[in-house]
């Protein structure tokens, strides 16, 4: 009998060690309740995974930079110091509207083969008024490179899905996909359902993750040559075997002036390519990849910004400061 009690005693201080140290998740907390331990698992993931990364504990800020009060994080990452040169508030989950998309790009540049044919399913096809699309139709015969643009540079939401089917054979698998791909680098504070970025509340990311994963597509050469396109022309087949040109154009204003609204570009870097976001929930995104004077490279992040022309607004003051400053 007492050995029966000792062994029952070992068990529960046993199962009390696990709860210690692989911490217990109490039913019913908030996925806000855990960003600081999350942020905890995030730089010790990520200090572990290499020494050639940026990693932040708290914010960065530059006396010159006045934060736009409405946003809702912004960072500056120098590729070449390894150096957070401005943050704030880069450990906050956020939705990411379409910059979504630079995760659907990474996998399909690492798990897809760029001369496949893909065919455009009726899902992929099928949007409500208004979303961004790159206007492939059902039936359309594509290669997955030229996706690639489709999703991109207009930031086609029919493209990812077209991308996502292709790849994992349906967008909830890809999805599976995308988390894992995310994880593996480091980005412990995103979940994807979806390869758009199309709300869903339990779709969300940080800024400091959104590095993590453009930093990594940036190693992927095709990805660099789309992002720095103003406009790509390409000939699509439709479904009953003829043809149609069509032409994308960015959605990055830096990179196109052919949108009605002019913006001032950064002084101190050439701006070299990016990604843009929008939604209701997301309000105004932006990433950013450009170079200065002496080749430094950065990787710049704006988001929640209220209108397009203020997210342009706050990456030229964070770039032409923080730099400068550097």
């Amino acid at each position: 009998m007492k050995c029966i009690d000792k062994c029952i005693k070992l068990v529960i201080c046993g199962i009390l060690v696990c709860c210690l140290t692989a911490g217990c998740v109490s039913p019913g907390k908030s996925i806000s309740a855990y960003e600081s331990e999350d942020y905890e698992r995030t730089s010790y993931r990520a200090a572990g995974f290499s020494n050639t990364i940026c990693v932040a504990a708290d914010n960065v800020l530059l006396d010159p930079i006045k934060t736009d009060s409405s946003l809702h994080a912004a960072g500056l990452f120098s590729l070449n110091e390894n150096k957070v040169l401005y943050s704030y508030n880069i450990h906050k989950k956020l939705y990411p509207a379409s910059t979504t998309k630079i995760l659907t790009a990474l996998i399909a540049l690492k798990y897809g083969n760029l001369s496949d044919t893909v065919t455009i399913s009726q899902n992929a096809a099928t949007f409500p008024a208004g979303a961004s699309l790159c206007h492939v139709r059902e039936g359309d015969t594509i290669t997955l490179e030229e996706l690639l643009y489709g999703l991109l540079l207009p930031s086609g939401n029919d493209a990812a899905v077209a991308i996502a089917e292709h790849i994992s054979g349906s967008v909830e698998e890809f999805a599976k996909l995308m988390n894992s791909e995310a994880y593996r680098i480091g980005a412990t504070n995103t979940h994807f359902v979806n390869p758009h970025g199309l709300h869903d509340d339990n779709h969300y990311t940080t800024a400091y993750d959104l590095y993590l994963i453009f930093n990594e597509c940036l190693k992927h050469e095709m990805f660099t040559n789309i992002i720095g396109q103003s406009s790509h022309q390409t000939s699509i087949a439709n479904s009953d075997g003829s043809k149609r040109d069509v032409t994308w154009e960015s959605t990055v204003l830096y990179m196109n002036g052919n949108t009605g609204i002019e913006v001032e570009k950064p002084s101190t870097v050439t701006f070299l390519g990016g990604k843009t976001g929008n939604t209701d929930e997301a309000k105004r995104c932006l990433l950013g990849y450009s170079r200065d004077g002496q080749n430094n490279a950065y990787i710049s992040i704006v988001m929640g910004a209220e209108t397009k022309p203020l997210v342009y607004v706050n990456m030229n003051e964070m770039l032409n400061n923080a730099v400068a400053a550097n």
